[in-house]
């Protein structure tokens, strides 16, 4: 699998499933623009340590060629100033993945809407749309200049699991609903332009605030089974990446247009493992797990 010549931007890069598609897209020999707020110089309010330098290193690293550019998705005409700098720079765009996210510190467990707070809740709204919307509108005429683009709208849940579960609060619930919907409504309106529009989830995703909330690394990430006996379902940001690198690598992607999909599920059909070597399907056991105990939402830190 090549994706050598390719070029992709992964919007929202600096950590987690964002960090897990753009190294895994670079590994495939993709030139990657890393976007995200968190830089070395100028951090997010996260106050993270991972940063969009970072993810284009690491991109670098495997074979690839990153580069970090520092992005607020929410503002319109630094978004364009991205897409003409890539226009000008490549003159072409191959993927999009709207990863956009944002919302760690601002959902709140099993709140109604008149409990949440609502400025937290609107916040959470913005980061998790309008971000997707606005970099579409300016990255997807670059993306269907020619034919067999691919745009990957990540959110958290399959289609078939949020249409029966209710998702922590009606703030994150709509945020991740309406990302799927938002995947599947572009397919209609890429198809004629032979792109495809997929909405895609990680699993139980092993990133980097997940494992310290567990109170492990990835090294040792098992021993939070002792608790969690359910997080053995887990999986890395790199699993999702490669689940990424697969779609755009499959010359019949368009078969997947509008659907919506999971690492795990695109792990039967293209083959791909885990860093370790596993398989892992947390979508496929998440009911069973629910059943079992766990609490009633396998939301982690994206």
């Amino acid at each position: 699998m090549t994706l050598r010549g390719k070029v992709a931007l992964v919007a929202g890069a600096p950590r987690g499933a964002g960090r897990g598609i753009a190294v895994e897209l670079g590994a495939a020999g993709a030139t990657v623009y890393a976007t995200g707020r968190s830089t070395r110089e100028h951090p997010s309010e996260y106050a993270r340590p991972e940063t969009i330098e970072e993810t284009a290193e690491l991109v670098s690293a495997l074979g690839g060629k990153g580069i970090a550019v520092q992005v607020d998705h929410l503002i319109s005409e630094d978004v364009r100033k991205l897409v003409d700098r890539i226009r000008a720079e490549q003159g072409r765009l191959d993927v999009l993945v709207n990863d956009i996210w944002g919302g760690e510190k601002l959902f709140e467990w099993n709140k109604a809407v008149w409990q949440h707070n609502l400025e937290n809740g609107l916040r959470m709204l913005r980061l998790a749309i309008d971000t997707h919307l606005i970099t579409a509108h300016h990255a997807l005429p670059l993306l269907i200049e020619r034919s067999g683009g691919l745009l990957v709208e990540v959110t958290d849940g399959t289609a078939e699991y949020n249409a029966d579960h209710y998702r922590l609060s009606p703030f994150y619930d709509l945020a991740k609903v309406s990302v799927t919907r938002m995947a599947w409504a572009h397919a209609k309106d890429l198809a004629a332009y032979g792109a495809t529009s997929v909405s895609l989830t990680p699993g139980w995703l092993r990133s980097e605030m997940m494992l310290e909330a567990f109170g492990v690394k990835e090294d040792n990430w098992r021993d939070a089974t002792a608790k969690v006996p359910h997080f053995a379902i887990s999986e890395t940001p790199r699993f999702v990446g490669r689940a990424v690198a697969a779609l755009a690598a499959d010359p019949d992607r368009s078969r997947w247009n509008g659907q919506s999909l999971s690492s795990g599920g695109l792990a039967q059909v293209y083959g791909f493992t885990d860093l370790d070597g596993s398989r892992p399907d947390a979508w496929r056991y998440v009911p069973e797990v629910q059943d079992a105990g766990k609490p009633a939402d396998v939301t982690g830190y994206r």
